[in-house]
């Protein structure tokens, strides 16, 4: 960045290469000026150069040696050549001072300082109206043309920020996405699982000691395989929709709410868990993301009392209110006070969480109670 500064563009040197010599050209030729007439036609051209580093100083300096040369000039001897000389540094750096990005004071100031220097230039020496007409007409249209150059960058800024915040919002729900299928993974998997495994291994102690029970063990674990297939493929329809570029995002399949709680429930209870259903207050509908949360909720804490709890009895109790629903399951099993929470207390927190509610995991002796308040109001 340093270097660009002091290193000028090509096209910066090319511009002051055209405006030295437009600029200087007059005094030489076809009549040879005195030296300092020359050094003002160099000090009104060759700062242009640096005027991007420094457009205020460099605007000062060339339109000084602008409006003391117009002073000047008039009584030298053949000046008539002079009297149609445009100011091209000034006018480069009228566009340059209109293009930069400067604050509400320093634009104030070289605007008042371009008035001022136009004016002293035109009217000490008593030009005529047509001087006036020219030089302000070109004043202005190198502002205008300046702010208008402005203008497109900052739209084509304001453009840049808005696409990279889209592109920050569309990662944001990709990876919000991901979690949430990351979730439903985890509880689709490991509930399911959980209750084949269960009932799996007491399956051939039914089978040897109840064998009229058998058949139920063995539809008890398909049941479940079969849910557990048709809610993964909703999520895996939901990935491959979500491979598309640019297009629409993939409409999701229906997820279990509290509709599908009684199933959630036999499900435990043919796993070998005594299930209590507790509900207090009047039922009514619930938001989408609050209706899958609760039953995940529900199911998770079912899942991890199935795997590691080794209780006997469960109570899940929903409690209804004017603002908010109560979910709590609790369980006789070992309990404890420590807890190491893996994935499937981390997705309980990130569910509740998401709908601005709160979680609470109480250790007994014996059992484990989790509770959840979600906003229904």
């Amino acid at each position: 960045m340093r270097a660009s500064i002091l290193s000028p563009s090509r096209a910066d040197v090319a511009i002051t290469a055209v405006v030295t010599v437009m600029t200087v050209t007059p005094v030489l030729v076809p009549y040879r000026q005195p030296w300092w007439a020359v050094a003002l036609a160099v000090l009104m051209s060759v700062p242009v150069l640096w005027r991007r580093r420094a457009v205020l100083p460099v605007g000062a300096v060339v339109g000084c040696a602008t409006t003391v040369l117009a002073i000047a000039v008039k009584p030298l001897p053949h000046s008539g050549a002079l009297v149609l000389l445009l100011p091209y540094g000034v006018l480069v750096c009228t566009y340059t001072f209109a293009a930069a990005d400067l604050s509400r004071a320093r634009r104030a100031g070289g605007v008042a300082g371009l008035a001022a220097g136009v004016a002293v230039s035109l009217v000490v020496p008593q030009e005529n109206l047509e001087t006036y007409r020219y030089l302000l007409t070109a004043i202005v249209a190198a502002y205008a043309l300046g702010v208008s150059a402005r203008a497109r960058r900052a739209g084509r800024e304001a453009e840049r920020e808005r696409e990279a915040r889209v592109r920050e919002e569309r990662a944001a729900a990709v990876a919000r996405e991901r979690t949430r299928i990351a979730r439903d993974m985890h509880d689709i998997v490991t509930h399911s699982v959980g209750l084949m495994v269960i009932q799996a291994e007491t399956g051939p102690l039914v089978a040897r000691d109840h064998p009229e029970k058998a058949e139920a063990v063995f539809e008890a674990i398909a049941a479940a395989g079969r849910d557990a297939i048709g809610q993964l493929r909703l999520i895996l329809g939901a990935l491959r929709g979500s491979e598309g570029l640019g297009g629409p995002a993939p409409a999701r399949g229906p997820q279990p709410g509290l509709d599908a709680l009684p199933g959630l429930l036999d499900n435990a209870r043919r796993a070998g868990l005594d299930v209590s259903a507790d509900v207090r207050g009047e039922p009514r509908r619930l938001p989408s993301d609050v209706d899958v949360a609760a039953y995940r909720i529900v199911q998770e804490a079912l899942t991890n009392t199935i795997r590691h709890a080794g209780a006997s009895t469960v109570r899940v109790g929903l409690r209804w209110s004017g603002d908010t629903l109560e979910v709590e399951v609790a369980d006789d099993g070992r309990g404890g006070r420590e807890l190491q929470e893996g994935h499937g207390m981390i997705g309980m927190r990130e569910r509740v969480t998401a709908c601005g509610g709160r979680l609470a995991v109480r250790p007994g002796n014996p059992g484990l109670t989790v509770a959840a308040t979600l906003p229904i109001g």
